[in-house]
């Protein structure tokens, strides 16, 4: 698969709320391609994941 098929196999797996599957795509298409819109989707998931995880932990 080229980076642009991993980058969109990243955004289905986000569609189905499948993070870890979806940040695997997208490092693979970062890989491929450092210039991938793969860069801000990971940047974007990850953040989106740090700040719900510091949620749970704050009640």
């Amino acid at each position: 698969m080229n980076a642009e098929e991993w980058y969109k196999e990243g955004n289905l797996h986000r569609r189905h709320q499948n993070w870890q599957g979806a940040l695997d795509c997208y490092r693979k298409a970062i890989e491929l391609d450092e210039a991938s819109p793969a860069v801000h989707a990971r940047q974007m998931l990850l953040d989106i994941l740090e700040f719900y995880n510091k949620d749970m932990y704050n009640p």
